[in-house]
């Protein structure tokens, strides 16, 4: 089913319905975001506003609503996307890097709150995934961009995919990282970041 995760009245009856519709939730995974790029002096606040509510007014509105039948069970786990560049310098992408950075302490808040309880809560910060947003980022950056402060931003694995010219992994080096986290396997990991990049922040 669709839900737009910027509209709070379309999260509230979208996870509504999953839950309807499964009986229950014993995992949550938080993968819709956004990106859009531009110089921090040119960045407008509806610019801003679009990609904090998207990726972290987004996330918090889906655990909010999602926590009541995740705590229904006595081990759950919630899987927040955040990004490696919450945490390294990405050039043009402040408002995505705040939000991602914020996607990161929302989850350690979460895992905090409610580990006694028995829902985990982990992030995922890719680097150098193939992505529908790796695919378009060429595209939103200022024509002026330094390339050269884009150059660090490359994986030291060898990498079978390329996106806006830039090396990339395939999509399931991140999704086999998620399907551990929320499995038994990743039973007594909460309150952290899993980095996926291929050793491009070694």
């Amino acid at each position: 089913m669709e839900m737009n995760i910027g509209d709070e009245s379309s999260v509230i009856g979208g996870v509504r319905s999953a839950v309807d519709a499964l009986g229950g939730l014993d995992s949550l995974v938080n993968a819709a975001g956004i990106l859009r790029a531009s110089h921090t002096h040119d960045t407008t606040l509806e610019l801003w506003n679009q990609v904090v509510g998207v990726n972290l007014t987004g996330t918090f509105l889906v655990v909010r609503e999602a926590l009541p039948a995740l705590l229904e069970n006595p081990r759950s786990a919630i899987v927040n996307f955040s990004s490696t560049s919450a945490s390294f310098a990405h050039p043009y992408m402040a408002a995505y890097a705040a939000s991602k950075g914020g996607v990161q302490s929302f989850t350690h808040a979460l895992a905090l709150e409610y580990g006694k309880q028995g829902v985990r809560a982990v992030c995922v910060a890719p680097g150098s995934i193939k992505s529908g947003i790796t695919d378009t980022t060429a595209g939103y950056l200022p024509p002026d961009s330094d390339w050269s402060l884009l150059a660090k931003l490359s994986p030291i694995l060898p990498t079978s995919l390329e996106s806006s010219g830039a090396p990339m992994a395939d999509p399931a080096a991140v999704a086999g990282v998620i399907a551990m986290l929320v499995s038994d396997d990743g039973a007594f990991i909460t309150g952290t970041e899993i980095r996926i990049d291929g050793g491009t922040h070694a």
